[in-house]
């Protein structure tokens, strides 16, 4: 007796016994879809089938390790993916429409191809003859790269295994369909079948697969988060469109690094690497002015500086505005009581507005004392002594807590030409380097230093 359907939540993936409009484990609302159940069991080759077959790590030869990865040419991709491609992997890259995904993925795919890797380029979304004149735009019409429109699951995989290439791009996995799965394209169970089926394919034939996926209103990869579980690698492509700076960040990566960026500018011939990204934040700083403050961040393994601006007005109205942009927004919601309750310095009555220049977006709590100072600053309506950097995290109590790899931080720094730090204090001492480094333990005294408050 067939089984009966199921029902998943595509925002959060629990599943119910019945459609309802509203998901009860997320609050999601018209996010729950019909799920057609496996029609057949497993089959003689399973698990249970193939008992005492497995392998100790130590048993495993030289000649049975993986070859060694593929570089791309292009250093911020290879950088991302943690030193190159690595046969046999599976790739999740993620991105606002229109930010240059496919540019990105096609431009690493013709270098691969120039660097003597087999690539297939699978569109499901463009004709050949559309991707082939975006290539021609962007200088690539003579890589030896192969191109295919093709939205049947069978027809591409048939195509790879009889092709052979090292590296295949399916662009995009939610125009993917198998004949196997009875539901729509996009839906969440042709979507987990077609990334389960091209997962599956790559591990099996040792084949490097890129997989690119659309994302939600709120920024996330739409689908079943178990795609996320099924890949090695899952990127992000991030960027605003008023500029001209994109980031691809690596939330995911068995390989290498998590959280490592790539930083890329979009020009007239496609995405150009960026290699000094502090350059590009700082390069539109104006003279030191109220409100301003530089923030010596690390992004994965890179340092990278970076431009925190703050603006306090008076309110007409009884409810004051907190705006941030770059920053989260409950952050900035403590480092306003920690001022208040800590320092004696209210923001009652006042419009508070955060934004980190250039529209990139700061994660680590590093920044804290960054945006403390730029709050003040904008507040107290006094500039910050020029060619300073700041970085330490605010603990509830007022204290200031070190950050990671202050050595780092404050080399960038230096490169860049700033003559002086503000950090926590700590007890092993940090190379300056030359660096004037002021310290201190908690935030009411470096307030009171500076500002003559708290």
């Amino acid at each position: 007796m067939p089984k009966s359907p199921d029902f998943v939540c595509s925002a959060c993936g629990a599943r119910h016994t019945k459609w309802s409009g509203r998901c009860d484990a997320c609050g999601a609302w018209n996010t729950i879809v019909e799920e057609a159940p496996l029609t057949t069991g497993p089959g003689a080759r399973a698990l249970g089938a193939a008992r005492g077959r497995g392998m100790a790590l130590s048993d495993l030869s030289r000649a049975e390790a993986p070859p060694p990865r593929t570089r791309s040419g292009l250093e911020e991709l290879d950088r991302v993916l943690g030193g190159g491609l690595v046969p046999g992997s599976a790739v999740l890259v993620g991105g606002d429409p229109g930010i240059g995904k496919s540019t990105l993925l096609l431009q690493a795919a013709a270098s691969f191809a120039q660097a003597g890797l087999g690539c297939i380029y699978v569109s499901g979304e463009e004709a050949s003859a559309q991707v082939r004149m975006r290539a021609a735009r962007l200088g690539l019409g003579a890589a030896p790269l192969r191109l295919a429109a093709e939205t049947n699951l069978r027809d591409i995989l048939t195509t790879l295994e009889a092709e052979k290439p090292a590296l295949a791009i399916i662009d995009s996995i939610q125009t993917m369909w198998s004949d196997s799965v009875d539901s729509a394209p996009g839906s969440v169970a042709q979507v987990r079948a077609a990334a389960h089926e091209l997962v599956t394919f790559a591990k099996r034939h040792g084949i490097a697969v890129v997989l690119v996926g659309h994302v939600t209103k709120e920024g996330q990869i739409a689908g079943p988060r178990v795609v996320e579980h099924m890949v090695d690698t899952v990127l992000y492509f991030e960027g605003e469109r008023g500029h001209q700076f994109r980031i691809l960040r690596a939330v995911k990566n068995r390989f290498g690094p998590a959280d490592e960026i790539g930083v890329f500018e979009m020009t007239g011939a496609g995405l150009a690497e960026v290699a000094n990204p502090s350059a590009l934040f700082l390069g539109e700083r104006e003279n030191p002015a109220p409100g301003s403050v530089v923030f010596a961040g690390i992004e994965g393994s890179r340092p990278v500086l970076c431009e925190i601006q703050a603006l306090v007005a008076p309110t007409p109205h009884a409810q004051p505005r907190r705006q941030s942009v770059g920053w989260d927004g409950g952050r900035l919601a403590m480092i306003l009581a920690v001022l208040e309750a800590r320092c004696a310095i209210p923001f009652a009555g006042l419009d508070v507005y955060l934004n980190v220049a250039g529209g990139l977006r700061v994660r680590e709590p590093a920044a804290d004392l960054a945006v403390a100072l730029a709050l003040l600053s904008a507040r107290e309506d006094t500039a910050l002594p020029a060619e300073t950097v700041v970085f330490g995290e605010i603990s509830l109590s007022g204290a200031l807590r070190p950050a990671s790899q202050a050595e780092n931080r404050l080399k960038e720094a230096a490169k860049l030409g700033f003559s002086a730090a503000i950090a926590p204090a700590q007890a092993k001492p940090l190379a300056t380097e030359g660096m004037g480094l002021r310290q201190y333990p908690d935030l009411a005294g470096l307030v009171g230093d500076l500002f003559g408050a708290g």
